[in-house]
């Protein structure tokens, strides 16, 4: 109260300085002590009305004169100023203050928030407990390929491995400031087997120009494909199908660039283009998209050489929309990848190139059973040796939702270029079909144009609340074998049940058989597979 009280003085005397130089003011002086006032009281006499004459001289009026109303008039004139000024800086303090609060939000999450809405800053994370048990477990060592070793060198028994553990740990942040810029930083620490900085997945900014447009900058992921735009918190199955695995999400899909997006009510076209990514690559994937140096680090010291770079676009919408729960989507995505080859000063192969690979389904032994090997090796200009220079990306999707019934699919194609290749091509598709038992449709968002968080119509409780049910079947093929690229083919038949107590979180159990594996990875070529896969969501 003291800095509004002082306020409110120097107001006071700024109002008084732009008055008319006639300012008259009443004196009473006391008839006791002889002291004068400027307000009357017990035992004080008028001696009349004051006001200033010039720059140092004062003059008596005649408190019966006429020019005694004109100089009250402005004197209930200052003090209506003066009350019309206090009650502006009451405002401006009420509007500071409501400024500076900020408000908490549980309801979805753990956000604040400031009272005007200019900034905004949640905390998000993520847990995944899954759990793989292998029903059937049978590898035939005789249709090993004798090619790739030798007996009695090949193993004879190659198994996948029961267990159980955490797939997915992350913390991270994300808001708005000043409204029109937003951010989103996110750790996921079971990535990158504790390299320093391969924990990383989104850490960018954004600028929204305007309602449907926006420019950002830093990790993120590349858009493409419908199963990879939607987070892994929402997809139907455990794990997302191999050859968006093999194609897009193995390689470590967040990669560092520029991107923008433009989302209008019904279509969402993005773009970007983006370096390798941050870090070393995660956990579980064997691919050489990252280049590294010769001590193994992820940096670009010692001739390293420089980073690969790529070109993506993606365009995603619903033609069809009757309403939240029942519309059609469909979409396309392109990419250009430009493979970084680093050599030794005498030609050997140093680092960079790719691989790739996928495992079939597997949550916890993400065995790759597929596997192209390294695509660049030999002495760089010997005859024999292999360098991929290039490879493009193209993918189509769709997806049905009508009611609580839904469908999705997609294919996958991915071309090689360089010395050795002449446009081999891998390709993939997939399909399945999702139903909820309890009446559920599922959740669309077109700001990314993928799936989003389901929200039960009765959260499970002790009181006849039986949260959300899913059934979900589909089939998944992958064939990366082509000219000289030997990585594989598999068929895999998915089935799986879903269960939302409550929207954030989620218990999945998945059925997975492989129909068909014909691999060059030695112990797996038609091995006979069948995994019991679990898993605990909860994320927020």
């Amino acid at each position: 109260m003291q800095l509004s009280k002082l306020t409110l003085a120097i107001t006071a005397a700024i109002g008084v300085s732009l008055s008319s130089q006639a300012f008259a003011i009443n004196l009473y002086m006391d008839v006791k002590t002889k002291q004068i006032y400027a307000e009357p009281g017990p035992r004080r006499e008028l001696l009349g009305s004051f006001s200033k004459d010039g720059d140092v001289h004062a003059r008596k009026a005649n408190p019966e004169s006429p020019a005694t109303a004109p100089e009250n008039t402005e004197i209930a004139a200052i003090r209506e100023d003066l009350e019309l000024k206090t009650n502006e800086i009451k405002a401006l303090e009420e509007h500071a203050k409501e400024a500076s609060e900020f408000k908490v939000k549980l309801d979805d999450g753990i956000e604040f928030k400031s009272a005007d809405g200019n900034f905004k800053a949640a905390i998000n994370g993520r847990m995944q407990v899954d759990s793989q048990t292998n029903v059937v477990n049978e590898v035939n060592p005789a249709a090993v390929n004798t090619a790739v070793c030798t007996p009695p060198g090949c193993p004879t028994n190659n198994e996948l491995g029961d267990g159980a553990g955490i797939r997915r740990a992350r913390l991270g942040v994300e808001g708005t400031f000043f409204k029109d810029f937003d951010y989103k930083f996110e750790y996921d620490f079971t990535r990158g087997n504790g390299t320093i900085g391969a924990g990383v997945t989104d850490a960018y900014m954004r600028w929204n120009l305007n309602k449907p447009f926006s420019v950002k900058v830093g990790a993120f992921k590349e858009p493409f494909s419908l199963e990879e735009a939607t987070s892994n918190r929402y997809i139907s199955f455990i794990e997302r199908n191999m050859v968006v695995n093999a194609f897009v999400d193995n390689l470590n899909t967040y990669k560092v660039g520029v991107g923008a997006n433009y989302a209008a009510d019904r279509w969402n076209l993005s773009t970007s283009f983006q370096t390798e990514p941050v870090g070393a690559n995660p956990s579980g994937s064997s691919s050489s998209a990252s280049s590294i140096n010769t001590n193994g680090g992820s940096n670009r010291n010692n001739g390293s050489g420089d980073t690969g770079w790529e070109v993506n676009g993606r365009l995603a919408g619903t033609p069809w929309m009757e309403s939240k729960t029942k519309f059609l989507h469909v979409g396309a995505s392109g990419s250009y990848i430009n493979v970084n080859n680093n050599y030794q000063p005498n030609g050997d192969f140093n680092n960079g190139g790719f691989s790739f690979t996928s495992a079939t389904g597997a949550n916890v032994d993400r065995t790759n059973e597929l596997n192209t090997g390294q695509l660049t090796s030999g002495k760089l200009g010997a005859a024999g040796s292999r360098q991929l220079n290039h490879w493009t990306r193209f993918g189509a999707e769709t997806a049905l939702v009508y009611g609580p019934f839904s469908a999705q699919a997609e294919y996958i194609q991915a071309d090689l270029y360089g010395t050795g290749y002449n446009g081999e091509s891998m390709k993939g598709y997939y399909g399945y079909m999702s139903y909820f038992l309890t009446g559920e449709s599922r959740a669309y968002k077109t700001k990314t144009a993928a799936w989003d968080r389901l929200k039960p119509n009765h959260n499970f409780d002790m009181k006849g609340g039986w949260g959300a049910w899913e059934v979900v079947a589909g089939y998944d093929y992958l064939d990366m074998t082509d000219g000289v690229i030997k990585g594989g083919r598999a068929d895999v038949a998915r089935f799986g049940i879903n269960w939302y107590p409550n929207s954030h979180v989620r218990v999945m159990t998945n059925l997975v058989h492989a129909l068909n594996l014909n691999t060059a990875q030695r112990g797996f070529n038609n091995a006979d597979l069948d995994m019991f896969e679990t898993r605990v969501q909860l994320d927020w």
